[in-house]
């Protein structure tokens, strides 16, 4: 699906603010992501991650990783495997004034309604998400409803984007182990000046292949890619 097209009008104006949201004050504030490099807690520089470039991603015992690869053969997303679910994962350049988040919700929800799916929008520990209700074709060949999350996260300079499939999606305690992963995540933006929507550059973390990625019923997220690899 092309739902996160850059637009010709973007502004890329910066300043020196980021475009984080506060914490609540609480104990536990500062212990969850996704990070930004430059302000990973010290407690969190020693947690065991996969180094993918603009992306670094926790490893968790029998998770399974994907590279997508775009039509130039740039590698675009990684999706991970877990518990039955996948979570895709986008990252993006953003400005620093202001996040872009309620923004791109509005180009996702306008290309679903065109679509002829539904979708509503729910409240998340990131802030609001987009629940999509899409029409797919089962293993009998029989048209079902499938429903994926759209999560997204602005930081400094960068926006991450998250989707939730398989039982994710739709079941909250389906979608924790995911989540968790999400939390623990490093973005690492580099200096280079790049307009808003601009896909940051991820690379595989190693030439070895690992077991094929788990089926997820209804969905095949990982499929194409050239990448796969299992963390024990």
């Amino acid at each position: 699906m092309g739902l996160f097209s850059r637009r010709r009008d973007d502004a890329s104006t910066e300043t020196d603010e980021p475009a984080l949201d506060s914490d609540d004050g609480s104990s536990e504030s500062t212990a969850s992501g996704p990070w930004d490099l430059h302000e990973l807690p010290e407690d969190q520089e020693e947690v065991p991650r996969i180094d993918l470039g603009s992306l670094r991603i926790p490893a968790v015992d029998g998770m399974q990783l994907r590279m997508e690869q775009g039509p130039e053969g740039t590698i675009t997303a990684v999706v991970l495997a877990l518990g039955g679910s996948a979570l895709e994962l986008r990252v993006f350049a953003a400005p620093r004034t202001a996040g872009i988040w309620d923004e791109l919700r509005g180009d996702i929800a306008d290309e679903l309604a065109g679509s002829g799916a539904r979708y509503e929008e729910s409240y998340g520990e990131h802030g609001t998400e987009l629940v999509a209700y899409l029409p797919m074709r089962g293993p009998d060949g029989k048209t079902t409803t499938g429903t994926i999350r759209f999560l997204g996260i602005d930081g400094p300079r960068w926006f991450l984007r998250g989707v939730l499939q398989g039982h994710a999606a739709s079941s909250e305690q389906s979608a924790q182990a995911l989540r968790e992963v999400l939390r623990g995540i490093v973005v690492v933006r580099d200096g280079q000046a790049r307009p808003p929507r601009e896909i940051l550059p991820l690379h595989a973390p190693g030439a070895a292949a690992g077991p094929e990625a788990e089926d997820l019923p209804g969905i095949d997220p990982l499929a194409p890619g050239p990448t796969i690899a299992e963390v024990r």
